[in-house]
């Protein structure tokens, strides 16, 4: 039997190789191409205040492509302390430094290809890695059925390649900032609106 050290860092190694193998516009088509949000949470992301996204990321297993690869995580975004100019997202403990790609660089591509986040900062944290002996849409049916049960909204679920994870979660944040925009700008008006009553 593999100790779940050996086993997360087995999974650790096939990634980081297959994401040093491709480069930056391999990795972000293939994402775009296989990431689906079979689960969004209902939490509008806040730009005054800090906001938790939890999820659950399913990801077909590159050892065995009869198991899937478990990661439960959250995603803190949070505004930054110091004034960042606009479209100038921070990311922490996304991993794009573990490979041949490094966190400017991926700034740099999502910028020239229009994926604009807002100036805010995201500190990704995983903390828990498993492996399922279940297909992908058995383990993506089993997770649903569990938020379901417990009525949870809060968590997202997120299907997206092993090699290319962190590029999926932030394609769930790009979606999330859409659905959020209306009620950003609701919200800005509204706060105009009370300052001029103000005056």
């Amino acid at each position: 039997m593999i100790s779940e050290g050996l086993l997360t860092g087995i999974i650790l190694k096939f990634a980081r190789d297959a994401v040093s193998d491709m480069d930056i516009e391999k990795v972000w088509h293939k994402a775009v191409k296989d990431t689906e949000i079979e689960k969004s949470c209902l939490t509008y992301l806040n730009s005054a205040s800090s906001t938790m996204l939890h999820y659950i990321m399913l990801s077909e297993s590159l050892l065995d492509n009869s198991d899937t690869v478990v990661r439960r995580g959250r995603i803190e975004i949070t505004k930054p302390l110091v004034y960042l100019p606009e479209h100038n997202p921070v990311f922490k403990g996304f991993e794009f430094s573990d490979g041949d790609i490094c966190d400017s660089s991926v700034l740099t591509f999502l910028l020239l290809r229009g994926v604009n986040l807002p100036s805010l900062k995201y500190h990704n944290t995983v903390y828990s890695l498993d492996v399922e002996s279940l297909s992908l849409s058995e383990s993506v049916k089993k997770h649903k059925q569990h938020l379901q049960k417990l009525e949870d909204v809060k968590t997202g679920v997120i299907i997206g390649p092993d090699d290319c994870w962190h590029f999926s979660l932030l394609i769930y944040v790009a979606a999330l900032a859409a659905k959020s925009a209306p009620n950003d700008i609701r919200n800005f008006l509204e706060d105009l609106k009370r300052k001029s009553k103000d005056r």
